[in-house]
């Protein structure tokens, strides 16, 4: 298989999404994940708006209600409910055990496309998606498990679990709308949808005064804007794109690596420690993408 845009797109978001989550490591605890997520994600609408006005024009693409509608609830999903759940977990177990949890949206990705969109995955790839499997619980295991409160260990897979299972469903719903709609616009109403939705949680549960709150405390809001930049605008338009122009299985492998990537820089950025273990973990995941992009 040649290697071509989709595969670069699929493997540079990756890239883009683990510098996202170290900035937001940066950052600390500095805003809870419902706070965080919509500030990522209201600013990434803001990103996208204009360059949708640039590229598209104001002209509004021909969706029908039903994709429309699918379109909206896949950016629901899969960004205001999966993003969330997410961060909450990466804040109750650490990155990690966050990690680990994270390779499900793989093979979350590919039941559903095998299901829904009559994808599968061929010899030499499987064997690809096996060693990036492997490498990246090399990477993301630690063998101390009483780093971790048991029972904030049980709620963070379970939020990470859901996080992955609602971002496996929001892409492969919008898949085939991806393929035929303009791409942009696909994107741009995604995160409308997700906005709207947590906008409207808000309204509902009467919390906005406090978000309001938080957002107006001293904040680390350099380290937040580039980290929700690159999470929101820069990552998820690529992240895209590689859904778009590959099938959906192989760009849930591709990106797989981003979990890898995130100890790497983790060790450059952070000065965090990087084990014969977790070096161990990065080649083999390295080896399974070659093998991805070369089957």
């Amino acid at each position: 298989m040649p290697i071509g845009w989709g595969e670069f797109f699929a493997l540079a978001s990756a890239v883009c999404w683990a510098f996202a989550i170290i900035l937001f490591r940066r950052a600390g605890d500095a805003l809870p994940p419902f706070e965080l997520n919509l500030f990522k994600n209201v600013l990434g609408l803001m990103l996208v708006a204009p360059t949708l006005a640039v590229i598209e024009g104001f002209q509004l693409a021909a969706f029908s209600l039903q994709e429309l509608g699918v379109t909206l609830l896949s950016g629901f999903l899969g960004i205001a409910v999966a993003d969330t759940w997410y961060l909450r977990a990466l804040s109750l177990m650490g990155a990690s055990r966050t990690g680990i949890v994270a390779s499900l949206l793989s093979p979350f990705v590919i039941l559903l496309s095998i299901l829904f969109l009559g994808e599968s995955l061929r010899g030499w790839q499987l064997a690809g998606f096996a060693l990036v499997m492997a490498g990246i619980l090399l990477v993301t295991w630690r063998q101390n498990r009483r780093e971790v409160d048991a029972a904030h260990l049980g709620r963070g897979v379970f939020y990470g679990v859901g996080a992955m299972f609602m971002m496996a469903v929001g892409i492969v719903m919008v898949k085939e709308i991806l393929e035929t709609r303009p791409f942009l616009w696909t994107t741009g109403l995604r995160l409308l949808g997700g906005v709207s939705g947590m906008l409207i949680y808000l309204s509902l549960r009467g919390h906005a005064d406090r978000v309001m709150q938080r957002f107006m405390q001293p904040l680390p809001w350099r380290t937040i804007i580039i980290a929700s930049f690159l999470g929101a605008y820069v990552s998820m338009m690529m992240w895209l794109a590689g859904y778009k122009l590959i099938p959906a299985s192989e760009a849930s492998v591709l990106n797989e690596t981003a979990n890898a990537w995130i100890v790497l820089l983790a060790w450059l950025m952070l000065g965090e420690m990087i084990s014969s273990r977790k070096i161990a973990g990065i080649v083999l995941t390295s080896i399974g993408v070659v093998i991805m992009l070369l089957a």
